[in-house]
């Protein structure tokens, strides 16, 4: 008995069915769906990174020894109210309330300054120590700033993207200033101690 090869038919075939690959993260019901509400999102989030770090500051001024490291926080408190300010200004243009939502990355960086605090003696290695966290924050704004304001471009909001990019610019000096006071004095002196 001879058989005939049959090619299968629309009716003979069953749809492939959806299947969620593995490690895909379902988004929430709240969930972004445009790079609007990215960027809207990204500036709460950074809202409440700044408004908790006019907290966290003093305390790490507080903690400091070095002048010149104590300048440089005191001055970055200083540009880092200056930053709620804008970012209020960033809110107005977009035409949106001025809100904060909790930055859990921020949140983390500020506990693990305050760690350093308590695990180093006061002195110059608790100075290195504050310049290490302040610098993991300072990377974490560069970061967030540069995102938000090309996200800022790329709306076609270029008034917010000007005043994202102004504290862009600071963020990327206090990082500067962070490294001279950390290479000039602090590391070194650190080190010594080591060698006592």
């Amino acid at each position: 008995m001879e058989t005939k090869n049959k090619k299968p038919t629309t009716a003979n075939k069953t749809a492939p069915k959806k299947t969620a690959k593995a490690g895909v993260i379902k988004a929430k019901s709240s969930a972004a769906s445009g790079l609007t509400e990215l960027f809207e999102d990204g500036l709460k989030d950074i809202y409440w990174a700044e408004k908790a770090l006019t907290n966290a500051l003093p305390l790490m001024a507080k903690n400091a020894t070095s002048p010149e490291l104590i300048d440089a926080i005191t001055n970055h408190l200083t540009e880092t109210e200056e930053h709620v300010t804008r970012l209020e200004q960033v809110f107005d243009i977009i035409g949106k309330k001025a809100t904060a939502k909790k930055c859990d990355a921020m949140e983390g960086l500020i506990e693990e300054g305050k760690s350093i605090l308590e695990e180093t003696e006061v002195g110059v290695v608790r100075d290195a120590g504050i310049i290490a966290a302040s610098q993991k924050i300072e990377h974490y704004e560069i970061a967030t700033y540069g995102t938000l304001r090309q996200f800022a471009e790329t709306l076609g909001l270029t008034e917010a993207a000007a005043i994202l990019e102004l504290t862009l610019d600071e963020e990327k000096g206090a990082d500067k200033t962070l490294t001279e006071v950390a290479v000039n004095a602090i590391n070194v002196e650190a080190a010594e101690e080591d060698e006592e």
